[in-house]
């Protein structure tokens, strides 16, 4: 009893051991500021730290009602809050290998004595009296984590539940950017209806003044056929702009978990307001971006498995016990009598397994290895994607500027052209051109605008959600 006992107090004090390396994050090149971004500022954003409603900076009123119905209805969302669910369950599970199980048992049978003939076979002595047997018993077992094996397997399942609570709140924030990003091409093709809206109604006062003039002997029948093929034309881009504004309003709707058909967004009278990006960042990137946390959470359970899989090489030590009582009628089984109990350790040690064990090490290796591949290349990613769009935004911002110069002087030389074709001196062919280069470079002016306010919604979501510190 003495040597049980002293090898249950060695068992526990083993049991804080754990075989395999303990997690380090691996380095990375981590630039100290973003070379698109110029100089930095301070800033200390954290990953669980509250983003707080980052769309609103666009001060649209519709988007606002329309981004908070995405965390709620967004079935992609809900997938990754049940996957997250679901990782909580197994960390439950992995936590209760802490504890010693329990199990009840209860049997009852009726037989006849039994003798063994001369040829070995069992038979039934004739005569023999019938027993009755009833025995309840309870029986537990606990398997001392001598090695850290159980220690090592909460812990990876505690870095994957951390993941999963990670890939929802990138699923969160991936489907809100994305709607953001949707609902600002959508009212950028609103203003480009209004924009050729206008424009029709402008053609056809020309139609109308053509056929006038024609009529009156002043202008050619060419006049007339080059005025509506203009008017025809553009009526044709206005048709397929309906055909393209269907399909964003499919998306958001899809994207906030209704059906398409159920779904109306009204048409807007302006472009959301395009918000003044800072003048620098810092790259704490890191600490914001739930993919990139996600990722190191991973390495980390990758890391545990390599103390899981090492752990199986050692011997496992199970401290079992049983008590209950056994009669052959209830009215004394629970009697002094009657009782039985045994209790006792056992160690157990695969001898033999044919480098199963060790192939399941080398695994578990090889899966940390790819672990730290990935965290590295989602970290680069990360940077490529806030590099991208700072300098998107940056030169869209000039491409802005001189875009709507360009417009200017368009509108300035349709305004000349009509003048001088009224006048006679030049031909209607003159005013069909400045007409197309007018209304190409007024598209080509909201375009830049709906490219640059993607970019920013685009910056945002590559920063985590907010570039507020």
């Amino acid at each position: 009893m003495n040597h049980r006992l002293s090898l249950f107090c060695i068992s526990l004090l083993l049991a804080g051991c754990a075989v395999g390396p303990d997690y380090r994050r691996p380095d990375v090149d981590t630039p100290a500021a973003y070379k698109e971004a110029g100089t930095w500022k301070t800033a200390q954003p954290q990953d669980e730290a509250a983003r707080g409603n980052w769309w609103e900076i666009y001060g649209d009123a519709a988007l606002n009602a329309l981004v908070p119905q995405v965390e709620v209805t967004n079935q992609n969302v809900r997938a990754a809050a049940a996957q997250y669910r679901q990782a909580l369950a197994l960390l439950g599970s992995a936590r209760a290998a802490y504890y010693p199980t329990l199990t009840g048992d209860l049997t009852a049978n009726r037989a006849q004595g039994t003798s063994p003939s001369t040829t070995g076979a069992t038979t039934v002595t004739p005569g023999a009296p019938i027993r009755n047997t009833v025995r309840p018993s309870l029986t537990a077992s606990w398997e001392a984590d001598v090695w850290g094996g159980i220690a090592r397997n909460v812990e990876a399942n505690e870095s994957s539940a951390q993941a999963s609570a990670a890939d929802l709140q990138a699923a969160l924030l991936s489907a809100q950017a994305t709607l953001v990003q949707t609902y600002m091409q959508l009212r950028v093709n609103d203003a480009q209806q209004r924009l050729l809206g206008q424009t029709l109604t402008a053609y056809e006062r020309s139609l109308e003044i053509t056929r006038n003039r024609y009529e009156a002997g002043v202008a050619g029948r060419v006049d007339v056929a080059q005025a509506e093929a203009q008017l025809r034309s553009t009526q044709a881009q206005a048709i397929d702009l309906r055909a393209q504004r269907a399909q964003f309003e499919h998306a958001i709707a899809v994207l906030v978990g209704k059906a398409p058909a159920n779904f109306t967004l009204a048409a807007s009278a302006g472009l959301p307001a395009l918000p003044a990006t800072p003048g620098g960042l810092p790259s704490a990137l890191l600490e914001r971006r739930p993919d990139i946390a996600g990722a190191e959470r991973r390495m980390a359970a990758a890391n545990a498995q390599i103390g899981v899989a090492q752990a199986a090489f050692f011997p496992t030590l199970t401290l079992g016990a049983s008590a209950g009582y056994q009669n052959s009628s209830f009215a004394q089984l629970f009697t002094l009598p009657n009782r039985f109990w045994s209790i006792g350790p056992a160690l157990a040690l695969t001898l033999f397994d044919a480098g199963a064990r060790s192939s399941q090490k080398e695994a578990a290796v090889a899966g940390y290895d790819k672990s730290v591949a990935t965290y590295r290349q989602t970290v680069l990613a990360a940077f490529q994607e806030v590099e991208d769009n700072f300098a998107a935004l940056r030169v869209l911002a000039d491409e802005a500027e001189a875009q709507q110069a360009a417009t200017r002087a368009a509108a300035e030389a349709l305004e000349l052209t009509e003048n001088q074709y009224q006048a006679g001196t030049v031909s209607y062919l003159n005013v069909v051109t400045t007409q197309a280069a007018a209304l190409a470079a007024a598209r080509a002016d909201l375009d830049v605008a709906g490219r640059r306010l993607v970019a920013n919604a685009t910056l945002l979501k590559a920063l985590g959600g907010s570039w507020r510190p």
